[in-house]
């Protein structure tokens, strides 16, 4: 008999329940234990779902109130210095202070999940750390779930990816987190030994490392933690995707666990290294649902696969390529959806629905208890195909028609950065911000009217005039030399620019988490793109109108709306990016006629689509690469183009983000540091650069000394001339009593720079 589960549900509530908890929590409107039952009936209506279509476990351990990342660091009592935790139990406020930083500590790194946009808290490791068991979470939520009458399987996330994904901190630079893994182990065995009391069966444990290009000494260790883990704890599934983990078969079927997780969404060819010599008690779990798209399921496929698994084996199991925290909750609150372009679609919920089918498809005589639901998914595969919504000529032809030298300004940056200086006139370490000024109550609430009708058009439009207006009269007082609109007409950074793009879809309520409360809906690219017409040249022309300082044209770039989206799975994912690259290509061209002498591009998800394993690096650097170009290289040398990227881990690849060709990169760096400028003891990035010295993610002020220290840092990497002064990131999430203090020291820290370092 199949066992059918999942390898995780999204924790955020089909209405955002999660949300609008944590931010009363945060703003004082509802206690701790407030948050706690809101959290409570979450697990317990997720749970639900499982049960009732048919899972044989349910998964807990997936549910948190920030981040599962650092919910383990809180559970491993990995708790940096700087927040005055003195053992016992981890509490709210301790916990939300890692995530958020506090009046007296900053907040703890964030950086992506592997290759998605979810961010995660990057956990920090020192020689000598001791750990120590320091919460009950996941015992207690077991608990939760056997009283309830469910099955649970708690997930937790594996002890070498979790040692992977943090950093060390201090020392002398000899020291490897790896070393940390002995003392760590008795933490994982504390807890193992606990869930077994109850009577938990089984148990996941996360290593999506294995995707990733371990050093041999990682790999080596995984034999031996897994032998001293197994000795105590219930039966142990490890857990691998978002990749092949072929290379390491052997390995793995060395482990002394009870079963394996494949992903064979993303990459099949992997099934057939691990039916060889599969040890015949080994349970092979199959991921055969796409847990990060929004596709229905070809069953056929899907059923054709397992049943390959189950001529060799008995020990299957049916579940989703990775956990489903990725995909949306439930597309049956999609009211507004066209039918057809509906039917095409699976949110969690649907999936959970999928995968109890497959299960049952694998029964004696299985095919024929599941033959509707093989005609319907045969059904839909074909209306997809079919459908002539998809396919447009004038874009493919488009695509055919360019040139290598559509990929390529027309002169060196030496040469655009003489014409460019000359005519923008910007003194040294000039101030600037990345996009985004506070999406107000009022703004929000004047959009809100605006898409149900009850606000004409004119009106809107004379409301965000108002913003704009207000945002750049702020940034004028604050003295800052290159301005933003502030965007108070976006709703989102790329679904804004899919809204007016066609080929694109959009949901209601598709939301997905991008860290802690913030949540993002990601666009449905189905089919061909294009650009109907100019999207943002009105309203930047409408604030450059005020002012006779430099604004920025503000545009996402096509590789973060390609990232950022549920994307198309009939065509290469380098051809949409083309065909995106090209719509942006025409908004660039527009604001430059229209006068506009700045234009960000932005690219924050460009590292993000970096796959796994270095091998396959030079293949998605070529097309990305070349998409960005594309975008940006079609205007005059004293146009300047800016991009923007955050949140990832840059230092390994600013080679390549010099093949973009930006005059101008921001890039976040204030959370790390400046970590990331250890880059240029190897490399010397050719053109100018802006490294962030404000976190914005956090609530906290920096001061003008915390800045003034970051740009001192960096100038000891750079030359002044290169060096430009801006925040991480865009400032939508925070408020205007945040901000203007932060940017007012941010203006006076550039102004001291140029009082103590000359520029040529």
């Amino acid at each position: 008999m199949a066992i059918v589960h999942t390898l995780g549900f999204p924790r955020i509530g089909a209405k955002r329940e999660l949300k609008k908890a944590l931010e009363s929590f945060w703003k004082g409107d509802i206690s701790a234990a407030d948050l706690e039952q809101a959290g409570q009936r979450l697990r317990e209506q997720h749970w639900r779902l499982q049960a009732d279509a048919g899972l044989d476990y349910v998964s807990v351990g997936d549910f948190s109130y920030y981040d599962q990342v650092l919910d383990m660091t809180a559970l491993a009592g990995a708790i940096p210095a700087r927040y005055g935790f003195c053992g016992g139990s981890v509490d709210l406020q301790t916990y939300f202070a890692m995530a958020r930083g506090s009046a007296s500590a900053p907040a703890m790194e964030m950086t992506k999940w592997f290759d998605t946009n979810y961010h995660y808290i990057v956990p920090e490791f020192e020689a000598g750390m001791t750990f120590r068991v320091s919460t009950s979470k996941l015992v207690e939520e077991s608990r939760e779930a056997l009283r309830l009458g469910f099955a649970p399987k708690p997930v937790l996330i594996g002890p070498l990816t979790f040692l992977w994904l943090g950093k060390e901190r201090g020392g002398d630079g000899s020291f490897s987190r790896l070393q940390l893994l002995p003392g760590l182990l008795d933490v994982y065995a504390h807890v193992l030994r606990e869930l077994k009391a109850l009577g938990v069966a089984w148990v996941q444990l996360d290593e999506p490392a294995l995707a990733v290009d371990l050093p041999a000494p990682w790999l080596a260790a995984f034999k031996s933690a897994y032998t001293a883990l197994s000795k105590e704890a219930p039966n142990v599934l490890v857990a691998t995707y978002f990749g092949s983990v072929a290379d390491h078969a052997p390995l793995l079927r060395e482990l002394p666990v009870a079963g394996v997780h494949l992903d064979l969404v993303r990459a099949p060819g992997q099934l057939e290294a691990f039916l060889t010599k599969l040890p015949p008690e080994r349970v092979l779990s199959c991921g055969v649902v796409d847990g990060r798209n929004i596709w229905r399921t070809d069953l056929r496929r899907a059923l054709e696969l397992l049943q390959q698994v189950r001529a060799q084996t008995d020990n299957v199991w049916v579940g989703p390529s990775c956990s489903l925290m990725h995909t949306p909750v439930d597309i049956d609150l999609e009211s507004k959806l066209d039918v057809e372009l509906k039917s095409w679609l699976a949110f969690a919920k649907q999936k959970l629905r999928e995968l109890a089918i497959l299960g049952r498809g694998l029964e004696h005589d299985g095919r024929e208890a599941i033959i509707d639901d093989l005609q319907l998914s045969d059904t839909v595969q074909r209306s997809r195909e079919q459908s002539t919504r998809i396919h447009d000529a004038a874009v493919q032809t488009r695509l055919r028609d360019l040139r290598a030298d559509d990929a390529r300004r027309s002169t060196t940056f030496a040469a655009r950065q003489r014409v460019q200086r000359e005519r923008l006139r910007l003194p040294a370490f000039p101030t600037t911000t990345i996009g985004s000024f506070p999406q107000t109550p009022a703004i929000r609430d004047a959009r809100a009217k605006f898409k149900k009708g009850e606000l004409a058009p004119s009106a809107y439009e004379q409301a965000m005039q108002r913003e704009i207006e207000h945002a750049v009269r702020e940034q004028e007082s604050l003295g800052l030399d290159v301005l933003v609109h502030g965007e108070a007409e976006r709703n989102d950074m790329v679904e804004y620019f899919g809204e007016q793009l066609a080929g694109f879809a959009f949901t209601s309520n598709g939301w997905v988490q991008s860290y802690g409360s913030r949540y993002v809906k990601p666009p449905i690219i189905f089919g061909d793109v294009s650009r109907p017409a100019a999207m943002t040249v009105r309203w930047s022309t409408f604030a450059q109108s005020l002012t006779r300082k430099p604004m920025k044209g503000m545009l996402t770039g096509p590789v973060t709306i390609l990232q950022w989206s549920f994307v198309r799975d009939d065509q290469p994912r380098a051809a949409t990016a083309t065909q995106i690259a090209l719509a942006i290509r025409d908004e660039v061209q527009d604001l430059e006629r229209a006068g506009i002498r700045i234009i960000q591009i932005d690219e924050p998800a460009f590292r993000e689509g970096l796959p796994l394993k270095r091998a396959d690096w030079p293949a998605y650097i070529d097309w990305a690469a070349r998409a960005f170009r594309i975008a940006s290289s079609a205007v005059d040398d004293a146009t300047q183009v800016h991009t923007h990227m955050c949140y990832s881990e840059f230092n390994d690849i600013f080679e390549v983000l010099a093949l973009l060709d930006a005059d101008v990169i921001t890039i976040e760096s204030s959370r790390s540091g400046m970590e990331l400028l250890d880059a240029f003891k190897k490399f010397r990035y050719p053109n100018e650069i802006g490294p962030g010295v404000y976190d914005i993610h956090s609530p906290r002020i920096p001061t003008e000394h915390e800045m003034l220290a970051l740009l001192e840092k960096a100038a000891d990497y750079l030359t002044a001339d290169q060096l430009w002064v801006n925040p991480d990131c865009g400032l939508k999430t925070r408020r205007w009593e945040e901000v203007t203090p932060a940017l007012r020291n941010m203006v006076d820290a550039a102004r001291r720079m140029r009082d103590r370092v000359p520029v040529a």
